[in-house]
């Protein structure tokens, strides 16, 4: 017997502002790049997705342009982060082409 998720989802993701978040970080280049850097310099004590949340509020940039906030409750920050995880090359543990704002 096969089962399967009977949770609503959006294109595939948890929640439309899974969604939204994870279309600007995948079409916007500065998105995208900072999203990287993320993954690699992240510290222990944060996930990827954390110190992004992080650098945008740094940046003073709180949403996407579609007024989701990067910290909202309904992003799912496990996906977030499994996509994130995508961005980096896996072979080499290398980020390329940074050009992103300073995180402290």
């Amino acid at each position: 017997m096969t089962t399967t998720s009977t949770l609503p989802t959006y294109n595939g993701w948890a929640t439309y502002e899974t969604w939204n978040v994870s279309l600007w970080m995948q079409n916007n280049q500065f998105l995208y790049n900072t999203a990287k850097a993320c993954v690699e310099y992240c510290g222990d004590n944060e996930t990827p997705y954390e110190k992004f949340i992080r650098c945008m509020s740094n940046g003073e940039m709180y949403t996407t342009r579609d007024n989701v906030r990067w910290d909202s409750v309904a992003v799912d920050h496990d996906e977030i982060n499994e996509m994130m995880a995508e961005f980096v090359d896996v072979e080499d543990n290398q980020v390329i082409n940074h050009q992103t704002i300073p995180c402290t």
